[in-house]
């Protein structure tokens, strides 16, 4: 008697779908990022280009209506002639340098290892502390500038650029505390017990340890505090009161006479402090981004 076997059931593979991929996994559209960028880049660089434009104008030419958006002439001239002017902008130039360098290396002097403090040791009332240092950034010159200027004429330092050294200094320092703090508590402690147990003393361990570790924090802190004195006007307004030790957010305005207004050197000038703050930016991009995004990915 034979026996039949009986087929196998056909079997049939199922068919793959496409799934769209969705949300954060979605390939990023290229056109519209090449778009969205250009005018992202447009909207931030047509105000440089048209003070470098009208830098290059005469006077004229600026007020000219309807409004000339190239001279005849490119007047590179301009920028010979704006420093020999009444208004004495490289004297401006030069205040706000060493205001801003001074200014920067005071807040990292004092920023520094108290920021290794709070990060590396727990002392009764740190929250509260670190509340207080917080509230101080909430302060700005413009509310404090009458209080700062009796303050720096008591002490001798009114109308003096160790006076806006320290304004700036102060007002700058919370942020520096908080943004190295972080970074040096994102340093496991360990590192610091092993350079002890070789015998390093706690500033050999501040300064040889961790401090080159948490570099991008230092930079990101730098460059903040350096920009943020390189812009202030409020207070040294009020502080700076002889035209040669004025900053050149002060002298700047100085252009602007009663009845008329030397614009091309309002532009040039400009043009120049933008200048430096555009090199620095450039010199320590890396460690910028590398501070501002660290922390964000474990």
């Amino acid at each position: 008697m034979t026996t039949t076997i009986a087929p196998p059931p056909f079997e049939t593979t199922p068919k793959t779908r496409k799934v769209r991929s969705t949300g954060v996994n979605k390939p990023p559209n290229k056109i519209a990022m090449i778009i969205g960028s250009v005018v992202i880049v447009t909207v931030f660089i047509v105000p440089y280009l048209i003070m470098f434009f009208g830098s290059l104008k005469t006077q004229a030419e600026i007020t000219q209506i309807p409004p000339v958006y190239f001279g005849e002439n490119f007047l590179f001239k301009n920028y010979i002639t704006m420093w020999s002017s009444d208004v004495e902008p490289f004297r401006g130039l030069l205040a706000t340098v060493v205001i801003s360098v001074f200014a920067t290396l005071v807040v990292l002097l004092a920023a520094t290892p108290a920021a290794y403090y709070l990060a590396r040791f727990k002392f009764p009332g740190k929250l509260a502390f670190l509340f207080l240092v917080l509230i101080t950034q909430m302060l700005q010159p413009t509310v404090l500038a009458v209080g700062l200027f009796r303050e720096m004429l008591q002490l001798g330092l009114n109308d003096t650029w160790i006076a806006m050294i320290l304004i700036n200094g102060a007002f700058n320092l919370a942020f520096a505390i908080w943004i190295m703090q972080a970074f040096f508590a994102s340093v496991p402690k360990e590192v610091d017990e092993a350079a002890v147990l070789d015998g390093a003393s706690k500033l050999q361990v501040m300064f040889m340890v961790s401090l080159p570790l948490v570099w991008p924090g230092i930079v990101t802190a730098i460059i903040f505090v350096f920009v943020s004195a390189w812009n202030e006007y409020a207070a040294a307004s009020v502080i700076m009161t002889t035209n040669n030790k004025q900053p050149l957010t002060v002298s700047l305005p100085r252009f602007f006479g009663l009845y008329t207004a030397e614009w091309q050197y309002v532009f040039g000038v400009s043009i120049v402090a933008i200048v430096p703050v555009v090199i620095l930016f450039a010199l320590i991009e890396k460690r910028l981004i590398g501070g501002l995004t660290a922390g964000a990915v474990k």
